[in-house]
């Protein structure tokens, strides 16, 4: 009695109540509609929303962008999200299984799988670093603070006057009022404590991507906490991570509030906040604002992953994926970036105002606003390591909340392929084995080069191919497997046909988005660099091959399914490719009705139990033998009453 008790507290029941029964017992549920939400919201909102809008936002026009990112969200963002979890839903498989609708595109799953297998391996590294730099911040002094540490360099020039805190010399004094008046004659030559903490002591990087000198201890143990957390709390699954994300996917929320808080009471945050919003209208007008704001609602939202595809496919059939989950966790994702770039701007305005600087100059994005300038303003605040706690904190668990999909992908797609009653029992393996993996492959991303190659695999493995990936998913889901089915498909699981708004957007305006945003990122590719260092030609081409490598796999299966089908001629293998598998549709047969009733029958019979099977037969032979009885009998009677007419007299 203990043990079942215990076993329904780890399923997420109350004691004393019921546990729940999964609709779907082979493959699992999740425990109720707040976990798949909490979950896709996490999923959808991380580290870009923090260390990536803002800056677009600021580049691009500030309030002025508000409007080419919305409208690109209504047209774009939402259409596609729900696209893709109604997609997932309805078949309740994974991105592998879900090409299960048009089997030759089931190279679109495989690119997915690669493409999530690229974030999930750098995605991690930048998590760790978090990890690393939260653990560095349980100190009473915040070591990027001065520059008198052994891996300061002369050119460093502290915000914070290291000689007047540490002994209030005169002679210390003196020298930090006339660095300070050095570094305003000459701010170009200065390099700020958290720079050179940045460089020259977490990641000691070296002076090419090709030298990647010794693994970083300190960061090798934070990436093995990290995979350890990410594979803890995915031991169960959906299970165990559904719970989780009560906390990893609302408390950042908390931490922004309190931070957003303590920085508009600072001096000169009005001024970076105004830097943030304030509209410049003439950009509208200009192409690349509009690609900046597409590509970001694009990429924010976790399109093309296989994410929302494997998160929506542990829901209950009938689930309401459009009202609930797509439009409010879309529009949760983008609130939740224009919400951060007020907390980031705050600070860096009145990191800016403390420097007497434009707000331009403190301003950066990605791993230079997490771990240099963010960091860098925190030091001016009264008791700086609870704010940079709170921050580092904040950035783990925004990064854990995508990586827990990521990794929930992978294995779901590969227990989903297989799908045998051992592999489904044991799935557990299958998660440790996929984290082990990932923890190797991301080995290299820890040496002195690592931050090139983790730069590289940003820019280039997942770019242009996700926008690949999902145009072909449009094409096939409404021209190759047809509208009108699709569109019955979704009536039948949600009990409404999709809006008007969704038809037109899912079949005209969604993939002329998709089209444009590939164009612009053809047109406005220029080659990667870090600070002032340019990446060699080999190390690109390393980059297109990351970027082609998940693209590829659409051809490439697409030619092996048709040389694989039955036909005569190329026509007549191409057209059986495109046909949806007879097991398309709905997982369980309750749920298959309509047009796909017969296809549920066929399935039933072959899918009854032994016991069943035998039953029938000797039901068959008992109707089998008293047919015979009967013949028998008839037969008999027969020749009874013909002896009985050619001799009337029996006895004689």
């Amino acid at each position: 009695m203990a043990e079942k008790q215990f076993a329904g507290i780890l399923n997420g029941a109350v004691p004393g109540e019921p546990v729940k029964k999964d609709e779907n017992s082979r493959r699992g549920n999740w425990g109720n509609q707040i976990e798949f939400v909490l979950t896709s919201v996490g999923y959808a909102v991380g580290l870009g929303n923090v260390w990536r809008f803002p800056y677009l936002c600021y580049r691009n026009g500030g309030g002025a962008f508000m409007l080419p990112y919305f409208i690109m969200l209504v047209f774009c963002g939402i259409p596609l999200f729900f696209l893709e979890l109604s997609f997932g839903q309805f078949a309740s498989l994974g991105c592998l299984g879900v090409w299960k609708i048009s089997p030759m595109f089931k190279g679109v799953g495989y690119g997915m799988m690669v493409v999530s297998t690229y974030i999930g391996i750098y995605y991690n590294v930048v998590i760790c670093i978090a990890f690393y730099y939260f653990f560095m911040s349980m100190t009473n002094l915040l070591p990027w603070t001065y520059c008198n540490n052994p891996w300061n360099t002369p050119d460093c020039s502290g915000v914070v006057g290291s000689g007047a805190q540490l002994n209030g010399s005169l002679v210390n004094v003196t020298s930090n009022l006339i660095a300070g008046a050095s570094e305003m004659v000459n701010r170009t030559k200065r390099t700020s404590p958290s720079e050179e903490y940045w460089k020259h002591y977490v990641l000691n990087i070296s002076d090419d991507i090709g030298n990647f000198g010794e693994v970083r201890l300190p960061i090798l143990g934070c990436l093995a906490v990290s995979w350890c957390v990410v594979f803890l709390c995915l031991i169960r699954g959906v299970k165990s991570s559904g719970k989780v994300v009560y906390f990893t996917a609302t408390f950042p929320y908390v931490v922004l509030t309190i931070l957003f808080i303590r920085g508009i009471t600072l001096d000169g945050a009005i001024n970076g906040i105004k830097y943030y919003l304030t509209p410049q209208w003439q950009k509208v007008l200009d192409a690349k604002v509009w690609g900046d704001a597409a590509s970001q609602i694009f990429y924010s939202l976790g399109c093309a992953w296989g994410g929302l595809i494997t998160m929506a496919s542990y829901n209950k059939f009938h689930n309401n994926c459009f009202r609930l989950d797509s439009i409010i966790i879309s529009i949760t994702n983008c609130a939740t970036s224009v919400y951060a770039g007020f907390v980031i701007f705050s600070i860096l305005g009145f990191m800016a105002h403390h420097l007497n600087v434009p707000v331009s100059e403190v301003a950066d994005h990605g791993p230079g606003l997490a771990f240099v300038a963010y960091p860098e303003a925190l030091t001016l605040l009264p008791i700086s390591p609870l704010w940079s706690l709170l921050f580092f904190f904040m950035l783990i668990l925004l990064g854990l909340g995508t990586q827990f999909c990521l990794l929930e992908t992978l294995v779901t797609a590969i227990v989903d392929e297989i799908g045998t009653d051992w592999i489904i029992r044991n799935k557990t393996i299958i998660t440790l084995s996929v984290a082990v993996l990932g923890f190797l492959l991301g080995v290299p991303l820890t040496t002195r080069a690592g931050i090139y190659w983790l730069l590289l695999m940003d820019n280039y493995a997942a770019s242009f191919s996700l926008v690949i990936i999902s145009c072909i998913m449009c094409i096939c889901i409404m021209y190759v497997y047809g509208h009108r089915n699709y569109f019955k498909d979704v009536e039948m699981m949600l009990g409404f046909p999709p809006p008007l708004f969704f038809k037109v957007c899912w079949r005209f305006i969604s993939p002329v988005i998709i089209s444009f945003i590939l164009i612009f990122t053809v047109i406005q590719y220029k080659p990667i660099t870090y600070n002032d260092y340019i990446y060699p030609r080999w190390s690109l081409a390393i980059g297109f091959a990351m970027a082609l490598s998940s693209v590829i796999c659409i051809p490439i299966y697409a030619l092996y399914k048709i040389s694989r089908s039955p036909g005569a001629t190329f026509r007549e293998r191409l057209k059986f490719a495109c046909q949806a598998h007879p097991k398309w549709g709905p997982a369980l047969q309750e749920h298959r009705t309509g047009r796909y009733a017969p296809m549920a029958s066929e399935d039933t019979v072959e899918a009854r139990p032994l016991k069943e099977k035998e039953e029938q037969k000797e039901e068959q032979k008992e109707v089998e033998k008293e047919r015979k009885e009967e013949i028998s009998l008839t037969i008999q009677g027969s020749n009874g009453s013909t002896n009985t007419h050619n001799n009337p007299n029996p006895s004689a």
